[in-house]
């Protein structure tokens, strides 16, 4: 698949001719510098936005991107917010309130809009959100920051201990991250997707590439 964009100078290519697998409980990492396209290509895996050209086949349920707050409306609370997501995903609203409000920890916040939230606020819910839908494969744009680091200690357990026969892709800037959480590695290198046997060779590409 392809993705480009109309800019003031023209059609710009941010991913050209990507294909890979996932297999169900594999823990994929993409390397990338700034710039790179690993947003473009998380928003595209999770459904947010459709490719240029060519197609992604879904043959797991797959998340949005952990802590992307993006899609609230702002003007509903979050509790508002999290019976939308219920809805669309048919889950228990009994069940994903004890999730959220236990595990964002933001308490009366919940029932306030989400226009006054913080970014870290947000990101808690989105966060909770993310975890209180069972999917098969999770998306995470960069490493897991979304608090204090007893926050972020919690959101990792919960992701990569409790749900550890879960497929992640993890894309990041950090070759230490993706070391620590992921079987193995990609390197997304001006658009081109480059795949490798194992995380190291995929470490040596992306430092003499940057």
């Amino acid at each position: 698949m392809s993705k480009r964009y109309l800019t003031r100078t023209g059609w710009r290519t941010v991913l050209s001719n990507v294909n890979f697998d996932l297999k169900k409980g594999e823990k994929v990492g993409i390397l990338g510098r700034n710039g790179a396209g690993k947003s473009t290509l998380i928003r595209l895996m999770s459904g947010v936005e459709p490719p240029t050209t060519g197609t992604i086949e879904r043959k797991m349920s797959i998340s949005w991107p952990l802590a992307f707050s993006g899609a609230f409306q702002g003007s509903l609370t979050g509790m508002d917010n999290l019976r939308f997501i219920s809805r669309i995903y048919d889950v228990d609203f009994d069940y994903m309130k004890a999730f959220t409000e236990e595990f964002s920890e933001l308490g009366d916040y919940l029932y306030e809009p989400v226009k006054k939230y913080s970014s870290g606020m947000k990101a808690r819910l989105a966060f909770a959100l993310s975890l209180s839908v069972e999917f098969d494969c999770y998306l995470i744009d960069e490493v897991i920051a979304v608090g204090d680091s007893r926050f972020a200690a919690k959101c990792k357990h919960e992701l990569f201990e409790k749900r550890k026969d879960r497929s992640i892709i993890l894309v990041s800037h950090s070759p230490a991250a993706i070391k620590e959480y992921c079987d193995n590695a990609m390197v997304l290198n001006k658009g081109i997707m480059h795949q490798f046997e194992n995380i190291d060779e995929a470490y040596k590409f992306y430092n003499t590439n940057q």
